[in-house]
Parts: C-alpha cells; sequence; structure tokens
C-alpha cells in the first residue's frame, strides 16, 4: 500500500501551534514528545492523526519517507 503523499506533505509544512515546541515543523518533533502523546492522548481532529502518523513514522524507522518531501 502506497502511503498518502499528502499527509507525508503535511508533516514536513506545518507547524505546532501549542505547547514546547510551538513553531516547529511537525517532522522535527523529538519523539519524546509524540511518545508523550501516545501516553496521554492524541488530540482529535486532523494535528491528532498528522502526530499519531508521525509517531508511527519514527518509532518504526521510516523517516526517510520524509526526507525527499522536505527539500519541495
Amino acid at each position: 500500500m502506497e502511503p498518502d503523499k499528502e499527509i507525508l506533505l503535511s508533516l514536513v509544512r506545518d507547524k505546532i501551534y501549542f505547547g514546547k515546541y510551538e513553531g516547529k515543523l511537525l517532522c522535527d518533533l523529538p519523539v519524546s514528545y509524540l511518545e508523550w502523546f501516545s501516553r496521554n492522548g492524541f488530540p482529535k481532529g486532523k494535528l491528532g492523526m498528522q502526530l499519531q502518523t508521525l509517531y508511527e513514522i519514527k518509532i518504526n524507522g521510516l523517516e526517510y519517507l520524509l526526507q525527499p518531501l522536505k527539500k519541495k
């Protein structure tokens, strides 16, 4: 199954708009921050889906999927 390119693009373009990492690109969030959300609950809506997707990408060593998109 091919990953959804629009979701992946949003991970390298969108920024987190609250908290300790406010203004940071989603793809640059540390795993420890994503693990916190995994334990305590992801936000609802699009951001929650993005963070959950990013968490799965990072814990499964799939960050290479985002590398070519960062340059666009």
